[in-house]
Parts: C-alpha cells; structure tokens; sequence
C-alpha cells in the first residue's frame, strides 16, 4: 500500500511539474492602453485601471495592459488617432471629441435632450446600439465598447447669472460634442480644450463658463472659487465614455482572452457608472455645506425651449449629410421613445410621490 501511494504521490508530482511547464510556456500578451484622463482625473482614469487589473487576474497574467494617463503621452484628444495607427493598442476617451474626425462617432456619447445612462445601457446590449458602433468605427479599423457612464451632467459653470438668451451671446464657453453645436447656434462663442486647462483657461478669462461633467469631478477642479453659478444638466443626461481596441491586436488574441478583455471592459464600465454616482451623491452633500456661495440654478424656460428647438433643426441637418447618421439617430429615437415611458413610471413618478 506504501508502494502504492508512493507511486501516486511521484506521478503527482510529475503531473503538476508538467502542468507547471504548460503554464509557463504559455504566451503573454502585452498591450498598451492610452487615455484622455490625467493621473488626477478620478474617476474616468479608474476604469482603464480597473479593467487592466481585471484582465490580468481573469486570464492569469496572460494578458497585461500598461495604463498611460495624457500626462505621459500627452495627447489627451488624440486617442482614436494613437490606436487606429497603431501607436497604443487601446484607448480610453469619449466618442463625441471625434466628430471632427467623423461625424458619425458623435451619438455613441449621448445627446442633449437623449437617453439616460440606464436607458443607454439598454440600447447599446438590447437594441442595436453596439451593432451601430461596430459599423462606424469598423471604417477606423478600431473596434469600440461601452467604457463607463457618468450619468447626467451638470450643464456648468458661469461666472455671470444667465437670465434671458441675450446673456448667453458671445459668451466664451468650453462645451463639447452636438451641446457645443446648439450653444453655439444660441450665440455662444464655444471652445473644447483638454481637462487640464480648463482652470487656468476660466482663471485668465480665456473661457466666461464650462461644462464638466458633475460634483463627483467638478469641486476638485476648483471652479466654484471662479465661477459660482452652476447650472443643472440637459446636454448629457448619460455621458458614455469609450474603450478602444486597435482590431488587427484584438483579432491576434487567443478567444479565450478575446472573452475575458470584453468581459473586463463591461465589468469596469459598470464600476464607473456606480463609483461616479456615489462620489457625486457625496461631493453634492458637501458642497451643500462647505461652499455655500455656490448658487445651483437651472436656465431659464426661454433659454431651454430655444435650444431644444436648435437642437431638432441641427439634428435634421446632420442627418442629411450621412445617412449612416441619419440611421442612428433614428434608432436612438425609436429607442428612447419607447423606454422612455418605463423611466418615467418607475423613477420619475416613484421620486415625484416620493420626494420630501
């Protein structure tokens, strides 16, 4: 019987060795991730990171993604440009700074007036969203995945109150994606810079007001000590950030890495999502307390009804040029308009019984 389990014992040895040496034969792949967001930028820069740990723990050290913030590579707006030519494997950014580039890009963003997060989220798995996407960036050679979600954001930061749409005239503003396109439209002089230099931009009067994203982020940049005035949100009700992949790398991965990097992008999008949600609930509770010089407004009903009446004609417009364009546009539409009546039986009226 000794003998016997002496034998086992050997053979298990020698199996585990050979296991061993399978293992460690095994091929490691090595990626670089570039992203818009600073080191500071929590907590858009947490989800490459995120998604990086998750990728190397799920595959076993098989698959390693080296995270770069702008302040290394320092061309925060030109992600989509670094992995398409091949410079990083991947990218993490926001599609609407692409509409430059490709008009096309901009709705996998948000829209003003649009979806929210969770009605987004439903779109992109469950209603053709991600087969749009693949579409579009198929022509970029990059393929693209939903990269997190800050929710709605905050219209901005004014230095001066914003009364009637005269005020809002040649006012210098940074804003973004189709928002930029509508201020612009309402007299705005609009601008898009990177994160980095948008308190110094408001402290030397190159900007009169901006948009970030919302108190989880908005407080740290300091922009209440400049411009007191904060506007609640109607341009980004489900701000969708983006992670990249070069295709040609994507299509050299093995399929079970090929799953597990999908598997950690969606993981970490949804963290994003959660993560911004409760540091907001926080920043707001204390910025209720400790900044109460900041005078939380919303613009005022003529300022709305005139941007929302730019916003349908610049939207026709767009959709004119591309039919590509046109299609998700209307798929969007369609979308919202039906999941929209679910939003508002199950958050809008629970909150409107239930507000105190």
């Amino acid at each position: 019987m000794k003998r016997i389990i002496g034998k086992l014992g050997v053979t298990s040895v020698l199996l585990i060795a050979m296991a061993m040496a399978v293992q460690a034969k095994e091929k490691v792949y090595k990626f670089k991730l570039a992203t818009t967001w600073g080191t500071a930028g929590t907590p858009l820069i947490d989800a490459p990171k995120n998604m990086a740990k998750l990728a190397e723990e799920m595959s076993n050290g098989r698959l390693l993604i080296r995270v770069d913030s702008s302040n290394k590579h320092k061309a925060p707006l030109g992600i989509l440009d670094m992995v398409k030519g091949g410079q990083y494997d991947m990218g993490h950014s926001t599609s609407y700074f692409w509409k430059g580039k490709d008009i096309n890009t901009l709705p996998f963003t948000t829209m003003p007036f649009g979806m929210t997060a969770p009605e987004q989220y439903a779109w992109f798995y469950h209603g053709g969203g991600m087969e749009f996407m693949k579409k579009v960036y198929d022509k970029h050679n990059v393929l693209a995945f939903p990269g997190g979600n800050t929710g709605v954001q905050m219209g901005g930061w004014f230095k001066k109150e914003i009364k009637t749409l005269d005020d809002l005239k040649g006012l210098k503003m940074r804003i973004p994606g189709f928002a930029g396109e509508i201020m612009a439209k309402v007299g705005v002089q609009v601008t898009n810079m990177a994160p980095g230099e948008l308190y110094t931009s408001l402290e030397r009067n190159t900007l009169d007001a901006l948009e970030w994203v919302g108190p989880s982020m908005d407080i740290k940049m300091g922009f209440h000590k400049i411009a007191p005035y904060y506007y609640t949100g109607w341009h980004e009700p489900g701000a969708e950030t983006q992670f990249y992949i070069n295709t040609r790398k994507f299509n050299k991965l093995p399929k079970d890495l090929q799953k597990i990097l999908v598997t950690a992008m969606r993981v970490s999008a949804y963290d994003l999502y959660i993560q911004n949600y409760h540091l907001s609930a926080i920043a707001l509770a204390d910025m209720l307390t400790e900044y109460p010089n900041i005078k939380i407004k919303t613009l005022p009903s003529e300022v709305m009804k005139k941007m929302k009446e730019v916003n349908a004609e610049l939207r026709v417009e767009m959709a004119n040029k591309s039919p590509l364009l046109k299609e998700v546009f209307q798929s969007q539409e369609a979308y919202q308009k039906k999941a929209r009546e679910w939003t508002k039986m199950s958050d809008f009226l629970y909150l409107k019984d239930n507000l105190e």
